[in-house]
């Protein structure tokens, strides 16, 4: 994990919004949500994991690196999971180190709650992760700050065509969808879609829960028509039992809306606001920097990818994603209070709870400072 990149000679295609890309000095560049498990076990084993320099990347030094010492953080993340590549990319290529960053990633597969939790109290500064799976704890008053989003993208749902499956969302009425977590990402975004398009997600519907592993043999049975889930797995299961994908989260008015964002401790944002935000600005020149060459991300991931998946199935992925849509400020608040109304529409978020007041306090606009 010694390979660097460099970002001098890289030019990213016009994705994102204007005024995030502004802010970022680059204007060429165009849960479980019910039923909160303990936290003890998982608090115990971060710290076991900070401590644990093996689980912990070292940061690569690049040239144009900030002069003068570096600020430390600590970044929890999700390893496995291809979309968030690009925060790899962002150590590795030196980026961080150019935003005077020594951070330490640490792979974290504890509960959400449970980093969460971890990020509140600094025992790590920031984390990135599913939206749909943070805002529910969020809810519940965790202080940490949504300051950007990474990218669009990773969810699927699909199934066989022996199973009555087609590209119409309608085709899953009356199907057994299987999910990896009654609480998850996934099961509450298809949801959501189901719900705007008239289909009842608690009665139309049938969710079963199965390891990911076996949502193959679980197709292959009958016991599950569907299923849903997140890349590299839903991906490597569409291309291998040659299924019919029905819908993803970037599927119609969710075309444009991060799936993935940059949660940052409450504290950090209020007595660093400029560590918050060199690390917002980095992670984001990252998703430009791995849109603008998707083997940059790919290559990142390598090291971390299943066995049965290679360079070109990670190219293949990742360019079903959206790596240039990375929104920060006004954007993110806004995606943040469209999610929130949608999760109270499918009966996860409270009946009380006020979107545009609930997306203004878990967000914070660090790239103004």
């Amino acid at each position: 994990m010694t390979q660097q990149y460099s970002t001098a000679s890289k030019t990213a295609r016009p994705q994102g919004r204007r005024s995030v890309l502004a802010a970022l000095g680059l204007g060429g560049l165009a849960l479980p949500l019910a039923g909160f498990a303990p936290l003890g076990a998982e608090r115990r084993a971060f710290e076991a994991m900070l401590k644990n320099t093996p689980t912990c990347l070292a940061p690569v030094a690049a040239p144009g690196a900030a002069a003068g010492p570096l600020r430390k953080l600590t970044i929890a993340w999700n390893a496995t999971s291809i979309c968030t590549s690009p925060v790899e990319v962002a150590r590795r290529s030196g980026i961080l180190a150019r935003h005077g960053l020594e951070v330490e990633l640490v792979n974290f597969g504890g509960s959400t709650e449970a980093l969460l939790e971890a990020i509140a109290t600094r025992k790590a500064d920031a984390g990135v992760g599913m939206a749909l799976r943070w805002l529910k704890p969020l809810e519940m008053g965790f202080d940490v700050k949504i300051t950007g989003g990474t990218h669009g993208g990773c969810l699927r749902l699909a199934g066989p065509a022996s199973a009555g499956l087609t590209n119409d969302i309608n085709s899953v009425r009356g199907k057994t969808i299987a999910v990896s977590d009654m609480a998850g990402a996934d099961k509450n975004f298809f949801s959501m879609l189901l719900k705007r398009r008239g289909i009842d997600p608690d009665r139309d519907v049938t969710w079963r829960v199965f390891p990911p592993h076996v949502f193959g043999l679980a197709l292959e049975r009958g016991e599950a028509h569907a299923f849903a889930a997140g890349d590299p797995i839903a991906w490597t299961l569409v291309r291998d039992k040659q299924l019919v994908e029905v819908a993803t989260n970037l599927t119609g008015e969710w075309a444009q809306r991060a799936c993935c964002i940059i949660g940052v401790s409450g504290a950090l944002v209020k007595n660093d606001p400029q560590a918050a935000a060199a690390l917002t600005r980095a992670l984001i020149e990252a998703q430009h920097l791995a849109a603008s060459d998707l083997s940059i991300a790919a290559d990142a991931f390598m090291d971390y990818a299943p066995g049965r998946v290679n360079r070109d199935d990670l190219i293949a992925m990742l360019s079903s994603h959206t790596h240039g849509h990375s929104p920060a400020g006004t954007d993110i608040r806004r995606e943040i209070e469209l999610y929130a109304e949608e999760l109270k529409a499918v009966g996860v978020m409270r009946a009380n709870t006020d979107p545009k007041r609930f997306a203004e306090r878990v967000t914070a606009d660090v790239l103004s400072v």
